[in-house]
C-alpha cells in the first residue's frame, strides 16, 4: 500500500517546489476502472482533484456515451502528481519520480481496467515507444505482482491507451472519433471483466 501521507509530503522531483498541492486521485476504492492522464493542470493543482477542467468535462461526457460509466464509478489520477510549470509536459526526471506513487495505486487499487490518456500515461504505465496516434485502442495485460505470489484465478488487469481529451479539444472531431472507437473497446473490456 502506497502511504498517501508520504504522498502528499512528496519531494522526490523539483515540483514540489511549484505546486500548491499534490493531486492524488479521486473515487473508489475498488474501481472496475482506473483513468490515468499525464499530470495536473491549473484547476487539478488549486482544487486537488484530477480532470476537473474542459478536459475532464469532455472525457466523462464521453465515458457516459460510449461506455455508460460515470465519474464517481472510476479512480482518477494522473501519472505525475504535481503540476508543472505551465501545463508543459513532465520530464523524464518527474515521470520516474512519480513512478513508484502511481504504480502503486494501479496495484493497490487493482481495477480490472486501467484507462491511459496520452503519450505519458501509455508510456509510463504500458512501456509503449511509440505515441498514442500508433498505440491507441492496442488492449494490454498488465502484471501488478509485487514480489509476492498472485492468486492464479484472480482475473488479469488490462490495459488500453487513447487520446488524452486535451488532444482531442485541440484536434476536433477526428480526435473525438478515434476516442469514441477506443472507448467502445473499453466498454467490451469491461463487460468482459
Amino acid at each position: 500500500m502506497i502511504d498517501v501521507d508520504e504522498l502528499r509530503s512528496c519531494t522526490r522531483c523539483a515540483l514540489s517546489t511549484t505546486r500548491q498541492r499534490v493531486v492524488i486521485g479521486s473515487g473508489p476504492q475498488h474501481p472496475r476502472l482506473m483513468i490515468v492522464g499525464e499530470a495536473p493542470g491549473r484547476y487539478e493543482d488549486e482544487g486537488g482533484e484530477p480532470f476537473v477542467g474542459r478536459s475532464g468535462r469532455l472525457l466523462f461526457q464521453l465515458m457516459r456515451e460510449e461506455v455508460g460509466v460515470e465519474r464517481e464509478e472510476c479512480f482518477v489520477t494522473n501519472v505525475v502528481k504535481c503540476r508543472p510549470p505551465g501545463n508543459r509536459t513532465p520530464t523524464r526526471r518527474e515521470i520516474l519520480a512519480c513512478h513508484d506513487w502511481i504504480a502503486g495505486q494501479v496495484h493497490d487499487y487493482a481495477p480490472a481496467v486501467v484507462l491511459a490518456l496520452g503519450n505519458v500515461a501509455a508510456r509510463a504505465l504500458f512501456d509503449f515507444r511509440d505515441g498514442v496516434g500508433v498505440t491507441h485502442g492496442r488492449v494490454v495485460a498488465l502484471d501488478l505482482r509485487d514480489g509476492t505470489e498472485r492468486d492464479p484465478s484472480a482475473p488479469l488487469t488490462r490495459g488500453l491507451a487513447t487520446y488524452h481529451p486535451a488532444a482531442a479539444l485541440r484536434g476536433g472531431s477526428s480526435v473525438v472519433d478515434v476516442m469514441r472507437d477506443d472507448l467502445r473497446i473499453l466498454k467490451r473490456l469491461l463487460e468482459d471483466a
